[in-house]
């Protein structure tokens, strides 16, 4: 059982990498889901203090990452309508079969986004670019999180992997 478990936790491992990028899961959240599955196990002892810090870390990024890329197009003078059109580009990028379409999509996303809400190009060039400089910012912390709950689970199989495995 504990193997079934720790699979089970490996794969919300990996999608919470994945939903670092995809705006449908929450990364961090995902990731940490993934350490409460495998503390249920019987060979892997997880302090419950780690739990509840690692937890109040991924509610405060999850939270995090919806006010980012607002203050990012507030202060570039983005509307609400540059802020939909990341999403709409994100996804859009994600599914076109083009090199870079996540980095991509986002930023001519919310230009059409602002391009639609104003009609000053020059002003919808600035809002969707500190849109976009807000996405990528807000990506990269849950990135960077999701890889550091990963790499603790690494290392938590690592020390207890003889227990688990019956090496």
């Amino acid at each position: 059982m504990d193997i079934i478990l720790i699979i089970i936790a490996f794969m919300f491992m990996l999608l919470g990498i994945i939903g670092s990028f995809l705006p449908i899961l929450p990364g961090p959240i995902t990731s940490w889901l993934g350490l409460l599955i495998a503390h249920f196990t019987n060979a892997i002892p997880i302090n419950k203090s780690f739990l509840i810090i690692t937890f109040i870390i991924a509610v405060c990024i999850w939270v995090l990452d919806y006010i980012i890329p607002a203050i990012g197009t507030k202060r570039f003078g983005g509307s609400k309508a540059g802020m939909i059109g990341t999403t709409i580009g994100l996804i859009v990028g994600l599914l076109a079969p083009i090199p870079g379409g996540i980095i991509l999509g986002p930023f001519f996303g919310a230009l059409v986004g602002e391009l639609i809400h104003k009609n000053d190009s020059k002003i919808a060039l600035k809002a969707a670019f500190g849109s976009f400089i807000g996405f990528l910012t807000s990506t990269f912390i849950k990135f960077i999180v999701a890889i550091i709950y990963f790499g603790l689970f690494i290392g938590i199989l690592i020390d207890y992997g003889s227990i688990i495995f019956k090496f």
